[in-house]
């Protein structure tokens, strides 16, 4: 009798237990919609968020097919809409936060000898202001979760280690811009104080429309990346937080 009371309260808490919350940034294209994919298959209770979701058809497609996703409208660089969104949410513990939103800038405007200024200040707004920005606006969602977990997709060209041919400044810069400004977060009081997880990922070399006209021998599929990256965030302790890794585990040099 005992083992069916307690078999029996097992299957109740389970049944009635909330699911976990991600929210995702960039969430229409890419890795994002990968993401929001996965986490909506595995359960999660999905917020997808994109600048213009109204015209994203795949990532409509998919919140029409999965009944745990949300779809917000968020531009990253918009800090009253980032504020706006916050407060939407309010009283939405949120257990992971990805702030995976980002442009390369292209590359035929990054060319020494011909560089279009402008579109520096475009690169760093979305890569590193925004994702700023957000984490600030949601902290008090990731603190009331179980999780807490902030997780930041850095790349592998942020590192000054790897620099040999002249390629992107714009976004090397803002890579490294935002591995800096994140190790700041993490060893902030009100981020230590909460026990939040300051993650920052690479996710490898990925073959998306971000990556189109690259050399694909090198690159990963959409797929394996966010397999990958996945494990690395469940993997994130307190002990990890501030810290650059890759989404096969290895620990990152700047």
């Amino acid at each position: 009798m005992l083992r069916t009371v307690t078999l029996f309260t097992a299957i109740l808490f389970w049944s009635t237990a909330e699911a976990a919350t991600v929210m995702i940034t960039g969430a229409s294209r890419g890795i994002g919609l990968e993401f929001t994919k996965r986490y909506a298959e595995q359960g999660w209770d999905v917020i997808a968020t994109a600048r213009s979701p109204e015209d994203d058809e795949k990532l409509q497609a998919l919140a029409a097919d999965n009944s745990n996703i949300r779809i917000e409208t968020l531009d990253v660089t918009d800090h009253t809409g980032v504020d706006a969104l916050a407060d939407k949410l309010s009283g939405t513990a949120i257990d992971v936060l990805i702030n995976n939103a980002g442009i390369s800038g292209g590359r035929n405007t990054q060319e020494f000898g011909n560089i279009d200024f402008s579109v520096f200040n475009d690169v760093m707004n979305i890569n590193v202001l925004g994702p700023l920005k957000v984490t600030e606006a949601f902290l008090e969602h990731v603190g009331a979760s179980d999780q807490k977990k902030i997780i930041n997709i850095s790349s592998s060209e942020g590192r000054l280690s790897l620099v040999r041919g002249a390629r992107q400044p714009f976004y090397r810069a803002s890579k490294s811009a935002l591995n800096m400004v994140m190790k700041n977060v993490s060893i902030h009081p009100l981020v230590q104080e909460q026990g939040i997880i300051i993650g920052i990922l690479t996710p490898g070399f990925v073959d998306t429309d971000f990556t189109a006209g690259l050399p694909k021998q090198m690159m990963i599929d959409v797929e394996t990346s966010v397999s990958r990256s996945m494990a690395m965030i469940e993997k994130y302790d307190l002990e990890m937080s501030g810290k650059y890794f890759a989404n096969t585990g290895e620990e990152m040099t700047w």
